[in-house]
Parts: C-alpha cells; structure tokens; sequence
C-alpha cells in the first residue's frame, strides 16, 4: 500500500482521507493540522500539530492547505527528499521548490462540509517534477478517481480560472436570482428545474450551441424592461455587462 501523509485538516483534506479509506491502495499513516479540534474527524489514524518534529515515514507527503499557507506549511516538512504535493488550482509546482521531488495532485470540485462526493467523477490534474514520482502519484489517482489527467502549471491556472466561472461565478448568479425571487415573494425553488436543465444540457451539447434568452435574440424591448426592473447598482451594471458579452460572443 502507499503510504500518505496529509497536511491540512479543511475540507480538501477530510474529503481525501474519505476517499483514500474506501479503498485498499492507499493508507493514510498521519494527517497533520493548525488545530487539535479540526483534527478529530481524523482519530483514528496518527495526528500531530503543524510544526511538530515528530512527522511518520510516507511515499507521499499531500498539503492540502489554503493557498497562502502552501509555501509556509511546506517548510515544516525538514527532508528535502520526501516527495510533496499540494492541491492548489492556481498555485505554481515550485512553490514546493525547497523539495527535489515535488508535485501537484489538484481535485477539480467544489467542496463542502455538508456534502458527501463521489471522487470516482472528480477529475485529478497530475505533475510532478521527476517521472517516476509522476508514476506513484499517478497511482494514488487512479485508486480513488476514473478521470486523471497530466496537467501543468500553466494550464492548470487556466482551468481553475475557467472552474471560478463555470462554479463560483455561476453559483453567485444563483444566489442573485434567489434574491430577486425573495425580494418579489416568489419562491427560489421555481428556478430550480430550469437550472437543472442548462446543466444537464451540456453533458451532450457545447455550451455556445445551447444558449438562449433576450439577449442572443437581440430583444431590444425585454433587454430595456429588464434593465430598467434593474434600476441602477451592480445587478444592473452585471445585466448589461453579461448581455454585452452573449451579444458579442453571437457574433463570432
């Protein structure tokens, strides 16, 4: 079995110890943490407090940190030899460069504490800076994920820019909806299967094929009644950016 040490106690952290258990490749020997309370989701393995000396033997070391912490935490791993990951979207591979044998295991998901995943569908980009760490690391995707692929830095910034618009920017356009919706006494689940249906039409469909709305129409009358329900402020300002840039994209 590999051997792993994991560094962070967040949901990044919980979420992989979770799927490292399910299976029978991986045995998670220590996780370390900022905080003895964060760490009890953990107690049945080897925990100890970032900057302890007393960090077990792996053939992986997995930081799963926030992403200022990286640099910092991957100092308190002392051996220059032991191979080390993070599992930051936007951060660099040499942020570890105080390690030969460093690399990136990032997990492509939004997480939550409230919510189980099924890491079997979570693609996990992979680099690492020596071939054959590239091979082990490639192992310990493959015992928890269907979808791995080889990822470098530079690409990997780009995706995670992509994952803020398709994940991060879209959930807030939820929760402006949702707000438009209370503001109005109307219920935010009426919304709910239309949602629902624009995700599960790009499982087969681009998504520039799929859209629709005033805007694609150049639905002059629609665009100046909703904008003028707008009024002024940020949601109208966003109104006439996001219709602008559905406009522009017709166009190419």
């Amino acid at each position: 079995m590999l051997k792993v040490v994991l560094i962070g106690s967040g949901k990044v952290a919980k979420h992989l110890f979770d799927a490292f258990r399910l299976g029978n490749v991986i045995e998670v020997v220590q996780v370390i943490g900022r905080h003895s309370e964060s760490l009890r989701h953990f107690d049945m393995v080897s925990t100890n407090l970032i900057g302890e000396d007393h960090v077990l033997d792996a053939d992986i070391y997995i930081i799963a940190v926030s992403d200022g912490a990286i640099s910092e935490v991957s100092r308190s791993i002392k051996n220059s030899e032991r191979f080390v990951v993070h599992t930051s979207g936007s951060i660099p591979m040499n942020v570890l460069s105080g390690h030969n044998r460093r690399g990136v295991l990032y997990p492509l998901q939004t997480f939550s504490s409230e919510r189980a995943v099924d890491f079997k569908k979570i693609p996990l980009c992979l680099e690492a800076k020596v071939p054959k760490d590239l091979k082990l690391l490639r192992k310990l995707a493959l015992s928890i994920s269907d979808m791995v692929f080889e990822i470098d830095s530079d690409q990997r910034k780009y995706l995670h820019l992509a994952a803020v618009f398709a994940n991060n920017f879209t959930n807030h356009m939820y929760v402006l909806a949702n707000q438009i919706c209370e503001e109005n006494g109307l219920p935010f689940e009426m919304l709910k299967p239309l949602i629902l249906e624009t995700a599960e039409k790009i499982e087969n469909h681009n998504p520039l094929i799929m859209q629709t709305g005033p805007a694609l129409r150049q639905d002059l009358k629609v665009l100046k009644m909703q904008s003028d329900l707008l009024g002024t402020g940020t949601r109208a300002a966003l109104y006439e950016l996001i219709s602008k840039s559905i406009q522009n994209q017709k166009k190419l």
